[in-house]
């Protein structure tokens, strides 16, 4: 999968979760960005940090985990834009 910022929706949609569970999945995990903030995030009309970004996709490569699939979102480190 890109790390393409829109690529953070359509991991959402293949992970069959909706933008509220995702939400709800990242807030457990300590974020505090707002669901409508999170939501544009994942559609890329806002930048998250790097930190924050790693816990949306952790909350993606859980569910895929539960699915019985590897880790298919990057984290940053991933992508070669972690420092």
């Amino acid at each position: 999968m890109t790390s393409r910022p829109e690529s953070l929706d359509l991991a959402r949609q293949d992970a069959g979760l909706s933008q509220y569970d995702l939400w709800v999945r990242y807030f457990a995990l300590g974020g505090m960005t707002p669901s409508l903030e999170l939501e544009a995030v994942c559609h890329g009309a806002m930048v998250a940090t790097d930190h924050d970004r790693d816990r949306i996709v952790h909350a993606l490569n859980e569910r895929f985990t539960e699915l019985g699939r590897n880790h298919p979102v990057p984290y940053s480190e991933d992508t070669g834009k972690h420092p």
